[in-house]
């Protein structure tokens, strides 16, 4: 059995209302590590299982990090995760939850990546965020739970940070032969890799992540991301750290859900860009979910953006 569990696809009623079309949620932010990171994650950590890895080491503090960790408890394997010293203290206790070994250094991911590399022995399988076909092929599962309804996308709005989530759905649409659906991509300003990779025609590396929504802080997007953003199917969207706080407090009136603001990026175009979803009936959000985010972080960030 794979690690993550079918999730459920719901239409919106209040969404559907905002946006004047039928909006339907896929519910990843139910999966029991927190997102929809366990797909892949859970995929590539059987895999690398089966070819006798004794320890996974991982370099996120976030989502990723936690589905490793998740991944690893089941399976029986030991984790290694190093985190930069940005990384709440929730997200570590989270992970110190899942029984993995927490390391910290550096002031950003790319300095505990490559303390992450250096520690690789012969039997140690690295586990990438976002950069892995075997992520896409796990993250594709969503859109096949999809296609099993019936129910064809006019398109997909789905937020962006390293681009995996994106490269899966992708992954998913073409091998489900809905090669032609759009794909709404969503950043924040502050991590907005692709959107400006997009605008320049190359993949562009950002000097810093100034957005909140930390989740989307890659500074560079993968290759494949970057060609899915050169191939004419993917529209980019941006919306404001305070637009995105605002949709994920909104969304958890309407469906009683808490999301962190990366996922609340991909809402908040759907609450507050109609002109963006225009040109589309069944528009699916993935509703990508994010554990790291407290009901206290929300009235946090509420209260700084008041």
């Amino acid at each position: 059995m794979p690690l993550h569990i079918p999730t459920p696809l719901i239409v919106s009623a209040p969404l559907s209302r905002t946006a004047g079309r039928p909006v339907w949620l896929k519910l990843e932010a139910l999966q029991p590590p927190g997102s929809f990171k366990i797909r892949g994650i859970g995929l590539a950590c059987e895999h690398y299982a089966q070819l006798g890895a004794k320890r996974f080491v991982s370099s996120s503090g976030g989502n990723a990090g936690l589905a490793v960790a998740y991944a690893g408890r089941l399976l029986g394997v030991p984790v290694t995760v190093v985190v930069p010293a940005t990384t709440s203290e929730r997200a570590k206790d989270l992970l110190q939850h899942e029984d993995a070994e927490v390391i910290v250094h550096g002031a950003s991911w790319q300095e505990a990546n490559a303390l992450a590399q250096s520690l690789l022995g012969d039997t140690d399988a690295f586990l990438h965020p976002f950069d892995n076909p075997l992520l896409w092929r796990g993250h594709a599962t969503l859109v096949d739970e999809v296609a099993a309804t019936g129910r064809k996308p006019g398109a997909v709005l789905l937020a962006v940070g390293g681009g995996g989530l994106l490269a899966g759905v992708a992954e998913g649409l073409e091998r489900n032969g809905w090669g032609d659906v759009p794909l709404l991509a969503v950043e924040t300003e502050g991590a907005a890799s692709l959107h400006q990779s997009m605008h320049t025609g190359q993949r562009v590396e950002l000097e810093a992540i100034t957005s909140i929504a930390t989740s989307l802080g890659a500074r560079q997007v993968c290759e494949r991301a970057f060609e899915l953003g050169q191939s004419g199917r993917v529209r980019s969207l941006l919306v404001s750290d305070k637009e995105a706080v605002a949709a994920c407090t909104r969304f958890l009136d309407d469906h009683r859900l808490l999301v962190e603001p990366a996922c609340g990026a991909a809402l908040a175009v759907a609450y507050g860009q109609p002109e963006a979803l225009a040109d589309f009936q069944d528009i699916v959000v993935i509703v990508c979910g994010g554990a790291t985010a407290s009901a206290d972080n929300l009235r946090q960030w509420t209260a700084r953006f008041a």
